[in-house]
C-alpha cells in the first residue's frame, strides 16, 4: 500500500511501482471512475482487454472469426469477378 497526497489543484503522483506494474508511458490515457465510495483508475489497454474478454465470452466457440469469413467473402467475390 502506498499513501500520496493530492496537490492543491487536485493533482496526484501514481508512485513508479505502480506506473511500472501497469507498463505506463508518458502520455498514456488513464481511465478514472467512483466505484462503492472508492476511486478506481484503470489504462486504456486495461479497459480494451476487458472489453475484449467480455465480448469473447459471446463468441461462438469452434467457429471462424467475423473477419476471417470477411475476408473469404471479400476473396470468393474477387474471384467471382
Amino acid at each position: 500500500m502506498n499513501i500520496v497526497s493530492s496537490l492543491s489543484n487536485g493533482r496526484t503522483v501514481i508512485p513508479a511501482i505502480f506506473r511500472q506494474q501497469l507498463s505506463m508511458q508518458d502520455g498514456d490515457q488513464l481511465i478514472w471512475s467512483a466505484r462503492d465510495g472508492e476511486l478506481v483508475v484503470t489504462t486504456r489497454h486495461a479497459q480494451l482487454a476487458r472489453a475484449q474478454a467480455l465480448f469473447q465470452s459471446f463468441a461462438p466457440q469452434n467457429s471462424p472469426s467475423a473477419a476471417d469469413e470477411l475476408i473469404a467473402e471479400r476473396r470468393a467475390a474477387a474471384d467471382s469477378e
